[in-house]
């Protein structure tokens, strides 16, 4: 990548990093990405499972799907990083990379243009709504996925901790699973001065935190790991006059695979419930931001493997997964999928960090390992 392209596609990045959009409120992100496709793709789709937004680029020859996947989304968070180019919407900030993630696949879209694929067709994603785990849920089941799904799909996440421009790539479980359990108990309020003449929900709550800890207590990324993590708690209204008769305790779910996430929910349903019962208590559980289990495909693996070697890079393959969560997951029914990390940085500050900023050197890195990707796929010998 010349030093003229970097210089352009690191102004795009600041530009989207000063004007970020939470999960499912991405809209000017979205129309400001089809812009930069338009007159560069073949086809823009818009709306897709939100405001997501594809790029075809169809060289009109038989052959197979490669897609390249990114994120439209920032988050709820206010940015410290102290740069000139900071966000201007007070409290959101894109401090996970997902400004630079768009603007590597952006870089993608324009080599693409200039220099077209002989055969089959490029998918690139702009997928809304990573951040609960909604985005690529949506966006799979909008109908307009089923006319570009991919047979690969690749994606990225840069990685603070790992040296910059350094790739670690996980075959097999490569995210864990996650989700978020809602526990609501109630009783009856009382004058706290007869607090016997109600029913407090604080003896309940006191034993389940601790026995909802015990469930998941973390160790080793094994197939047997489980993390359960108390995140908020609350009891009753804050007053002093009044008995409490309800109560609100949010837990996270954290396993390796789909199959233990389903154990330790129906675990951690049953505690529940007969600590609720217990006590005389009525009881509701509901579930929000859920991630399936990541797990890269042994074939797309070795593209992307193959895709490093040549973009320059040395991959470290590993077995061990990502404690955090990713919706890239869904993709992988229908697709064969893979995710690799991309280092920020052993000292970079982590993510969702307020002073945490994207480096712009990884743009040209992501981007050449995702062509060199599309381009082991569609220029691979065709066998009969």
């Amino acid at each position: 990548m010349t030093p003229e392209r970097l210089a352009q596609l690191t102004a795009l990045r600041h530009a989207l990093h000063q004007r970020p959009e939470v999960s499912g409120e991405e809209a000017e992100t979205a129309a400001f990405i089809a812009e930069q496709l338009r007159g560069v793709a073949g086809r823009v789709l818009t709306g897709i499972g939100g405001h997501g937004v594809a790029a075809v680029f169809d060289s009109g020859q038989p052959g197979p799907t490669v897609g390249i996947r990114c994120e439209l989304d920032a988050l709820p968070i206010l940015e410290m990083a102290g740069k000139p180019y900071c966000s201007q919407v007070p409290g959101k900030g894109h401090l996970c990379g997902h400004d630079g993630h768009m603007t590597m696949v952006l870089g993608v879209a324009q080599d693409l243009a200039q220099t077209p694929v002989s055969r089959g067709r490029v998918v690139l994603i702009f997928q809304p709504a990573e951040e609960t785990g909604q985005g690529a849920r949506d966006f799979r089941n909008d109908p307009q996925y089923a006319e570009i799904q991919p047979d690969f799909l690749f994606s990225l996440h840069n990685l603070p901790g790992l040296d910059l421009g350094a790739v670690e790539l996980c075959s097999g479980p490569a995210n864990c699973a996650s989700r978020g359990m809602r526990v609501r108990l109630t009783g009856k309020t009382s004058h706290a001065a007869a607090p016997q003449d109600g029913l407090s929900p604080a003896s309940a709550m006191a034993e389940l935190m601790p026995a909802l800890a015990a469930l998941g207590p973390g160790g080793e990324l094994t197939e047997d790991y489980a993390l359960t993590t108390v995140t908020h708690a609350q009891l009753g209204a804050p007053t002093f006059g009044v008995a409490p008769g309800e109560a609100e305790m949010w837990v996270t779910l954290r396993t390796v695979s789909d199959a233990r996430m389903a154990q330790l929910v129906d675990q951690a349903e049953a505690l529940v419930r007969k600590v609720a019962a217990d006590e005389g208590l009525g009881v509701v559980i509901t579930y929000d931001d859920v991630f399936e289990a990541c797990v890269n495909h042994p074939e797309a693996v070795q593209i992307l493997a193959q895709a490093c070697a040549q973009a320059g890079v040395q991959p470290r393959l590993t077995a061990v997964p990502q404690r955090f969560s990713e919706d890239f997951g869904q993709f992988a029914k229908g697709s064969k999928t893979a995710m690799f990390w991309l280092g920020s940085g052993v000292d970079h500050p982590q993510l969702h960090n307020p002073d945490y900023d994207f480096p712009d050197a990884l743009i040209p890195v992501g981007a050449g390992i995702f062509l060199a990707a599309i381009h082991q796929v569609l220029d691979a010998p065709v066998t009969a």
